[in-house]
């Protein structure tokens, strides 16, 4: 019994320490969309909603399951994310998925009890499993951001240099859609289907923002725009524009290497416990069972906990400098 509460404290831990990295993403996802937000004023007024060229058909009778996707704003942020990942997944599918890995945590812990009943061990295998589809797409999502995002400053100097050599910016556009590679490729020849059939260059360059939510694709967006409406040379601001993308790049890496001092201590502090409390159970079998049984044994082991995360926390916040 002892065993089950040391590895059901050891398990709580490791589902704290997953939570509290989830909430500093989401308040990072958040920031980045005020940021995106601001950027966007640079016209100065507020952009018109993003519209779609090409919309699809609601079905006259929908399903119970898209209804409640709908009415939970499921489906949208959904669509979203399976964008931004390159997959052809579904809402409904997305939800299956979820769906399904919570059943199979909840049959796991039910058959494998490791925390206090099997109840307990049932909801939480579920709950962890659940998250694991999602973090499956986030996970697609971010590295193919991360690709767009190295690719972009070549595809601004693709631009200048065809601009420069006397094509207008349209058959600059079609040029690079068709010789950039994807992931970004496939984003700009969404970006020239859209306004070779009939939608506006804003709306297009809006789309495109809201398909790839880089801080670089709101510098475009808005260089693109601002020239429009001001003039001037574009392939010099495109230039500029690619130059100061690359310097970014390069801060970047000099911060992330200054921090990596950092972000190893994090790391460590974080799988020093969990690793030592499997290393005594196998090393020292009877040295834990007393101060799990002891009222003020656990009251310490949650102290510790809550002191870990307050310190994992602490630590991110300090490493996690903004380019």
């Amino acid at each position: 019994m002892s065993l089950l509460l040391i590895l059901s404290f050891v398990l709580i831990f490791s589902l704290v320490m997953l939570a509290v990295s989830l909430g500093m993403k989401y308040l990072e996802d958040r920031r980045k969309k005020s940021v995106s937000e601001m950027l966007l004023t640079v016209e100065g007024s507020r952009p018109a909603a993003v519209s779609k060229l090409l919309k699809d058909l609601e079905e006259p009778g929908r399903s119970p399951v898209r209804r409640v996707l709908d009415a939970c704003n499921f489906t949208r942020s959904a669509e979203q994310r399976i964008q931004q990942a390159g997959l052809d997944w579904t809402p409904q599918q997305l939800a299956t998925y979820i769906v399904v890995a919570a059943l199979v945590g909840a049959l796991l812990g039910f058959r494998f009890p490791l925390l206090l009943t099997r109840g307990i061990t049932a909801l939480v295998g579920a709950a962890v499993c659940s998250v694991l589809p999602y973090l499956f797409v986030r996970r697609k999502a971010s590295k193919r951001l991360a690709e767009m995002e190295a690719q972009f400053p070549e595809a601004l100097d693709f631009l200048a240099r065809s601009m420069r050599a006397g094509h207008a910016f349209t058959i600059s556009l079609e040029m690079l859609s068709e010789e950039l590679a994807d992931p970004l490729g496939q984003e700009f020849r969404a970006l020239f289907n859209e306004q070779n059939l009939g939608a506006t260059i804003e709306t297009a360059l809006r789309n495109l923002t809201r398909r790839v939510p880089l801080l670089d694709a709101r510098f475009f967006a808005s260089a693109i725009l601002l020239q429009r409406q001001t003039g001037g040379n574009l392939s010099e601001i495109l230039l500029r524009l690619s130059h100061l993308i690359r310097e970014r790049f390069r801060l970047k890496g000099q911060v992330k290497a200054a921090s990596a001092h950092g972000r190893l201590t994090a790391l460590i502090l974080t799988v020093l416990p969990i690793a030592t409390a499997f290393a005594l159970l196998v090393v020292a079998p009877g040295y834990l069972p007393g101060m799990v049984a002891d009222p003020d044994g656990r009251k310490l082991i949650m102290a510790a906990i809550g002191a870990q995360v307050l310190g994992n926390v602490c630590i991110r916040k300090i490493i996690n400098i903004k380019v």
